[in-house]
């Protein structure tokens, strides 16, 4: 990906926004992702492994969440800790996000992660689900450093994220590849250009060990990565 990535991730914004109504239909594996149900089977079980390794790993913590969306995962970490402070650039995804988790201990931010400086104490946890791969290569040491300057000093960094898997994506969607840039289309069917990367586990451990963060990067198996990550002392 050799492009600028401003330009880009203006268009990623609206993309984002403008497809906040839409965007659990890919979750859910509906309409464009349905794939049948030997499929959602394999996505839902991937999916159901990663909630209840979240779920046990975060309790009773404060917590950053970026790029929370609609509240699929915002719900989890609500229901199972103190206080949330949900960070994301579409307001129409905060509004689906309210109505969804629906209590009062989530505070909702609609800001630019890549500008955004939190206030007030540091974390307990910072939380991205589907957000790395949205973050342009020349800005993943910058977006690590956000992370690390969140948390407290035992803090930890939990994330998940889409593994290079072509049926990950809706059926009039393009093959995906490397190259970090993706056209997407909506319902409607206007497209968009948008970064998604695609890291391998193994690799981006390493690469987040070499940053000096210690912890594991795995694969749930076909569609997914999810990692949890401290700071190293």
């Amino acid at each position: 990906m050799s492009v600028e990535p401003e330009p880009l991730l203006r268009q990623q914004v609206a993309y984002y926004r403008a497809r906040a109504p839409e965007y659990d239909e890919w979750f859910l594996r509906k309409g464009r992702y349905d794939r049948g149900p030997e499929h959602r089977d394999a996505w839902f079980g991937e999916i159901s492994t990663i909630e209840a390794v979240l779920r046990a790993t975060l309790r009773q913590k404060n917590v950053l969440e970026f790029a929370c969306g609609t509240g699929l995962w915002t719900r989890h970490l609500a229901e199972n800790n103190r206080r949330v402070i949900a960070v994301d650039s579409s307001p129409e995804a905060l509004a689906i996000n309210r109505k969804r988790v629906g209590l009062g201990n989530v505070q909702y931010v609609a800001a630019d992660i890549f500008s955004w400086v939190p206030s007030g104490p540091r974390f307990d946890a910072v939380v991205f689900a589907f957000w790395l791969s949205h973050v342009p290569p020349v800005w993943f040491d910058r977006f690590w450093a956000t992370v690390r300057n969140a948390l407290k000093p035992n803090g930890e960094a939990f994330f998940v994220d889409s593994l290079l898997e072509q049926t990950s994506t809706a059926r009039d969607h393009g093959p995906l590849g490397e190259s970090g840039i993706v056209r997407r289309r909506l319902n409607d069917g206007r497209e968009f250009e948008i970064v998604k990367l695609f890291y391998r586990p193994g690799e981006l451990e390493r690469r987040l060990a070499e940053q000096g963060w210690q912890g594991s990067v795995r694969s749930s198996g076909r569609f997914f990565l999810y990692g949890s990550m401290t700071p190293a002392k």
